[in-house]
């Protein structure tokens, strides 16, 4: 996929990977960046986090991101900081940048593991060496921790102005006014203030509304970043944004680990935006409803059940639940054939949708089923 313009990324192996695998991604531009971004509510956040969430709070611009994985450097201490702030520096010594404040940082990978600085030093200068302004799919590549595929989506703006988002999340995904590792890259013209307002609502209805595991990691943050290039509208770019970040997220849940369907729950008439959103994704955050989707059982009650504990307000004797199309309840359960619904439901993607009978709003939430792989992966995740 073509970056947008005035961006140029790179890819490279630095060594931090005990398997040798690509592990040190760059982002950077010659001009500014307005930027926006979101990040954990996990009480516990890693250096890179607290570190850019200070710089958010000013108005001025960046020039790059650097971002490592395999190691999240969080819970590390003092000497967890002041790695992720050599880390920027490095960055920015290898760029030529006169201001460290220029770099984001991102990590990603084990908690509690001091960052291999030895291999930082090394991996940067290597990354800068490599950076090319065509595409970003070495990017894509060294961010990655347990995911089975690199996650890029793209759209093109009416006037010609281009975004590129790029993720990684397999595992410990449950986004709270975050998500997992998100890039994404536009060369629209747009102020930082409308930038950071629009990015927050964009990420409210993508990112946030994926669930793989209901655990909300220490180093979660989605950035957008604008080289203000090609004229656009905000309202244009609010509509790439969001298509390409709600891509994302549906990527992103369809790679789950262990999973082997990617489950779309849409809720319809609801009371208002928040409602659906919050019954909507309680129902792919149940270990109940996943358990059931990876056994291909239409279990309409476990899709009840979540909706309920949700808190939402519904009137269960008009609420109507529809299983990959076949209505299944409506006020009660109704007649259908079981067999033929669990066959429909081998399918790459599953889909539940429930009319809650309150409103006039709908949303949706992406997540996947649960397989007995994800306890092998997440047990043997670093023996």
């Amino acid at each position: 996929m073509t970056l947008p313009r005035g961006f140029r990324t790179a890819g490279t192996c630095a060594g931090i990977k005990a398997s040798g695998k690509p592990d040190l991604g760059l982002v950077f531009s010659s001009e500014p960046l307005t930027w926006a971004m979101t990040a954990t509510e996990n009480l516990v956040k890693a250096p890179c986090v607290t570190r850019n969430r200070a710089r958010h709070a000013g108005d001025h611009p960046v020039r790059a991101l650097i971002v490592n994985a395999g190691n999240a450097n969080c819970a590390n201490g003092e000497t967890g900081v002041w790695d992720n702030e050599d880390f920027a520096a490095i960055t920015a010594g290898a760029l030529g940048l006169e201001r460290v404040q220029d770099v984001l940082t991102a990590s990603t990978g084990v908690i509690g593991v001091p960052l291999p600085m030895e291999a930082v030093r090394a991996g940067v200068p290597k990354a800068v060496a490599a950076l090319k302004d065509e595409h970003a799919d070495e990017f894509a590549g060294a961010i990655l921790t347990t995911d089975l595929v690199t996650k890029q989506v793209s759209a093109t703006l009416p006037g010609g102005a281009r975004v590129l988002g790029i993720a990684k999340g397999s595992g410990m995904i449950h986004p709270n006014m975050a998500t997992l590792l998100a890039f994404v890259l536009t060369d629209a013209i747009v102020d930082q203030r409308p930038l950071r307002r629009l990015w927050r609502e964009v990420v409210a209805g993508s990112f946030n509304q994926v669930s793989v595991d209901g655990d909300t990691s220490t180093n979660d943050m989605a950035i957008v970043l604008a080289s203000n290039l090609v004229d656009a509208s905000v309202r244009d770019l609010t509509a790439a944004l969001s298509e390409v970040c709600e891509g994302l997220a549906r990527a992103v849940a369809a790679d789950g680990e262990g999973a082997t369907t990617l489950l779309t729950v849409t809720m319809r008439s609801a009371r208002s935006l928040d409602e659906a959103r919050r019954a909507a994704k309680a129902v792919v955050a149940s270990n109940l409803v996943k358990a059931a989707i990876h056994g291909r059982d239409p279990n309409w009650g476990r899709v009840l059940s979540a909706i309920g504990q949700s808190g939402v307000v519904a009137d269960v004797d008009n609420v109507v639940v529809h299983l990959q199309g076949v209505e299944v309840f409506r006020g009660t359960s109704r007649p259908f054939d079981e067999a033929a619904v669990s066959a429909a439901m081998h399918a790459p993607e599953v889909r539940i949708e429930v009319d809650l009978a309150a409103g006039d709003v709908e949303a949706s939430a992406w997540g996947c089923d649960l397989s007995a792989d994800y306890v092998l992966i997440n047990a043997e995740y670093r023996t």
